[in-house]
């Protein structure tokens, strides 16, 4: 059993220049441009960096058939270590009703892991492994990436460990749906190929940063995969790590990034050049009480630009449950409006 403290701060190993990316002194010279072009040298230089810190990880899961009768599964998954102290982060469906989780580390020794929070709003889970002097990744910044980039991925699809597949960002700010239903916001596409067992592994830059975690594809589709940004994933995992689970304020949207017109930023005087635009309101929600329509672009929430659904996340924390907060918004693109809306928990 581990002993949490709750008032402990996971320490992120941020994506700085280190000494890994700088050129090395002595042993072994840097590879010549001759033989490796830029592209391959920048891949080797990231899976070099980041797979040590890749797992496999391996789950049983005790089920009843029809009849009732206890039954034992296995299924896999790929997970990333992010502090050195043993913390791994996977995807929620990778561990969802999992009776043992066996974490298989890149040297090829396996332990236990202990599941310490999941959240299946945005399916991200923390595991401990409860070991010490481990190598972590560095996380990236998912607000600054671009389409187009370098994206690699790296995991275990269908136990094959550490493969490393590339490609591109193909766009940013989607929307899916988890295997629960919800709605997954502010996704990431790519198309690093991803295979069954990618699922919880890292998306990484060619600066060996991580950008997201893996968690999906769309089946009798080619090129199409998705990961949640590790701006999320930093945000939930510290939910995790403090209480076991991310307790959220509702207000009953969802929406996406969207930028806002030139002229409209001007005439507004807007701080930011994006908002959210909501493309769902539910029913009988607080959003929906105050009249928040789809189509309705939030700028501003509790005094705070809004500029992005991870804004919007952000400020709706545990502490936002029955408060009241100040909704600024664009209708139809030529109507400034302020709404008040309260929160309430959302549900699970």
């Amino acid at each position: 059993m581990i002993n949490l403290n709750p008032y402990q701060e996971l320490k992120f190993v941020e994506g700085a220049e280190t000494a890994e990316s700088a050129p090395a002194q002595g042993g072994t010279p840097a590879r010549s441009p001759e033989i490796l072009d830029a592209y391959s040298e920048a891949v080797a230089n990231v899976v070099e960096s980041v797979s040590s810190a890749v797992v496999h990880i391996a789950v049983r899961r005790k089920v009843q058939d029809r009849r009732g009768r206890g039954l034992e599964t296995e299924g896999s998954g790929s997970g990333i270590i992010i502090t050195p102290d043993g913390y791994v982060v996977t995807n929620c469906h990778v561990v969802e009703n999992a009776a043992e989780v066996d974490v298989v580390l890149s040297d090829g020794g396996s332990c236990r892991g202990q599941i310490i929070g999941k959240d299946a709003a945005t399916d991200v889970a923390l595991l401990s492994i409860g070991q010490a002097g481990l190598p972590a990744v560095r996380f990236g910044d998912s607000a600054a990436l671009r389409v187009g980039q370098l994206a690699i991925a790296i995991g275990s699809p269908l136990g094959f460990q550490r493969t490393v597949t590339t490609g591109v960002i193909s766009a940013l700010g989607r929307s899916m749906r988890s295997l629960s239903g919800r709605l997954i916001e502010n996704v990431i596409q790519t198309d690093a190929a991803l295979n069954p067992g990618n699922s919880g592994g890292p998306l990484v830059d060619s600066r060996s940063r991580m950008i997201g975690i893996n968690t999906a594809i769309i089946q009798m589709a080619q090129g199409i995969c998705f990961a949640i940004p590790v701006n999320t994933v930093r945000w939930v995992v510290s939910q995790l790590f403090k209480e076991g689970k991310v307790t959220r304020g509702f207000l009953g949207i969802s929406g996406q990034k969207v930028p806002l017109p030139t002229r409209v930023i001007r005439y507004y005087n807007l701080p930011n050049d994006s908002g959210v635009q909501i493309v769902s309101v539910v029913a009988d929600s607080p959003a929906s009480s105050v009249g928040l329509r789809e189509g309705d672009i939030i700028v501003q929430l509790d005094g705070s630009a809004i500029s992005s659904i991870d804004d919007v996340h952000t400020l709706l924390g545990k502490e936002s449950i029955g408060k009241r907060l100040d909704v600024v918004l664009l209708r139809d693109w030529t109507a400034r409006m302020e709404k008040s809306i309260t929160p309430i928990e959302s549900p699970d």
